[in-house]
């Protein structure tokens, strides 16, 4: 019944006597209890980029991440998308107020990191409000893919930076596709953006075998005001699609069209994530990691709650909301700053990158 070395232990305590005995049985306990040793990859108490609330400020200064230190630069492509074509934001929507301009065609700028291997299917980091702070994110990507601390290297991701559609707010297009509760911008990047990039004849020039991951985890999407906003919702609506998401001075009042039909659902727009509705916490976890960040002096910080429009109130509650549903999460606060400054851009984002990706792996072919 039992294998040759078994029987050998169990002759071996036949024949001892009972002090070993007790000796022996004790022994294999503790051999039994000891935990298993964990390997370095697998143990996340050494990353120093913790999930929760964090404060920045009163001073900031530029990370040297993000600074141009030399290193090798990756290709920068460049083309334009024209509303008239799109399926989705053809910028005739009924909800446009017709004084508010609306874009004939919106730019749409591409960076490929040095370190991306032609072939690969590359992770990428949509960027709303294009080409915003793309200038930094390139940086990041020429310094930190090639770095030798494993807690601050990142994937060589694909940085596409997509213009908005047009002015701001209500009855805007650019309001439209942020601000709006749905999977419309959601679907606008996977189905006619992404594709797209992947097929565009001067990047398949440079990379014949370019390819962009479908793996949801290797989906990032980042914006600041209404573009952290739509950032969110896009994970909200599609985590089948976009699992990474950063969001500063993020837009989560009420600035959903007044006469969109999502007024139906949630008649606050984005101020529901965190209103009495309590979208956040009443709905089922998603798969998702989201960075979020407020400045001391954002946006109508004195409102009171009665406006939904106290950009700090939503930010703080909607960190609250992550929290006590138990997402992985990570919330900065920063001091003497006001709506998506610069200098906390410029302070933070090669963490927020750094911790933002961490974990990730490449998923099987």
């Amino acid at each position: 019944m039992f294998s040759s070395p078994f029987r050998n232990v169990a002759s071996l305590y036949r024949r001892t006597d009972r002090r070993f005995r007790a000796s022996l049985l004790l022994t294999v306990f503790c051999v039994l209890l000891t935990p298993l040793p964990q390997s370095s990859a697998q143990d996340n108490s050494e990353f120093p980029l913790k999930n929760g609330r964090v404060v920045v400020g009163p001073d900031f200064a530029m990370a040297e991440e993000l600074k141009d230190l030399g290193n090798p630069k990756g290709k920068l492509f460049e083309f334009m998308m024209p509303l008239a074509d799109s399926e989705i934001f053809d910028g005739t929507d009924s909800t446009l107020d017709r004084r508010k301009p609306v874009r004939k065609e919106r730019k749409i700028v591409v960076y490929v990191p040095a370190a991306y291997e032609d072939g690969t299917a590359a992770p990428f980091l949509v960027m709303h409000d294009g080409p915003s702070r793309l200038n930094l994110v390139r940086n990041a990507l020429d310094n930190m893919t090639i770095s030798k601390d494993p807690h601050r290297k990142l994937p060589a991701f694909v940085a596409i930076a997509v213009q908005n559609g047009g002015d701001d707010s209500k009855g805007s297009q650019r309001g439209l596709e942020y601000d709006t509760m749905s999977d419309r911008l959601a679907r606008f990047i996977q189905l006619e953006v992404l594709p797209a990039v992947e097929n565009h004849p001067t990047i398949r020039k440079a990379y014949p075998n370019f390819e962009l991951t479908d793996d949801p985890w290797g989906r990032a999407v980042m914006g600041c005001s209404s573009g952290g906003a739509a950032a969110l919702t896009m994970g909200w609506f599609r985590p089948e699609w976009f699992r990474r998401l950063i969001t500063y001075s993020g837009t989560f009042v009420d600035q959903q069209d007044d006469d969109a039909p999502e007024e139906a659902e949630y008649p606050l727009g984005a101020w529901e994530y965190h209103s009495s509705m309590k979208l956040i916490e009443n709905s089922e976890k998603k798969p998702l990691r989201i960075f979020t960040h407020v400045a001391e002096n954002d946006n109508r910080a004195n409102d009171p709650e009665s406006t939904y429009h106290n950009w700090v109130m939503a930010n703080e509650r909607t960190a609250d909301a992550l929290e006590a549903k138990g997402y992985d999460y990570r919330y900065v606060f920063s001091k003497a700053s006001r709506h998506c400054d610069r200098r906390v851009f410029e302070a933070t984002l090669a963490d927020t990158l750094a911790w933002m990706w961490h974990g990730y792996e490449p998923a099987d072919d």
